[in-house]
């Protein structure tokens, strides 16, 4: 059984993830890893990322995914058992204020984003939703999940780390965070009959 690492995380203001990693990069050459720990660093307040595959009560969460359906996608409760079975990585951090589904190039997933990146890239590790309960939220959560998921992405002898984000509707905090951590784009997908757009994204580990 694998053991999660804890993380600090600090409930008082906190630098923007994107100043902090911009401060740290202008320090060296340093990879996204590298940045992530430098800008963790002066965390306090504990918290737990878990396992989501060993977690039974899951309802919670669903309701965390699905107020964010716009961003993401609407659930019901057997696909979201799915997404977590298929899943490589799934965490969550307690109590429901967290989760994180990221998926390997070879696992068990119909999902268009994915299946672009499957269309282009031999291997990759696809980050599918990242969602922060709204109290959680400028806390420093999303970014600590993305450090222990890019820890697991090399353990795994991933070299890329990949995702989408919106363009229209834009969604700036996320253009901004994943920017900061070393993500260019690699390319767009107009969807929904137009309602949509994404810009497809990727870094190197």
């Amino acid at each position: 059984m694998r053991a999660f690492k804890r993380y600090g995380v600090g409930l008082t203001s906190q630098p923007s993830v994107a100043s902090a990693a911009m401060g740290c990069r202008a320090r060296g050459a340093w990879s996204i890893v590298q940045i992530i720990t430098c800008v963790s660093c002066a965390m306090s307040t504990q918290f737990e990322i878990e396992d989501l595959h060993r977690e039974p009560k899951r309802d919670a969460l669903l309701l965390l995914n699905n107020a964010s359906a716009r961003e993401t996608s609407l659930l019901t409760p057997e696909r979201f058992d799915r997404l977590i079975g298929s899943a490589r990585l799934a965490l969550f951090v307690q109590p429901d204020a967290a989760l994180l589904l990221a998926f390997e190039q070879s696992d068990d997933y119909d999902g268009g984003h994915f299946l672009w990146f499957r269309g282009r890239f031999d291997r990759f590790l696809y980050v599918d939703r990242v969602i922060v309960a709204e109290a959680y939220r400028r806390h420093g959560i999303g970014r600590l999940l993305y450090a222990h998921l890019l820890e697991r992405a090399g353990e795994l002898g991933h070299t890329r780390v990949v995702c989408e984000v919106n363009l229209d509707p834009p969604n700036p905090v996320s253009d901004r965070f994943h920017a900061a951590l070393g993500f260019v784009e690699v390319g767009r997908a107009t969807i929904e009959n137009g309602a949509k757009t994404v810009r497809y994204l990727a870094a190197n580990l």
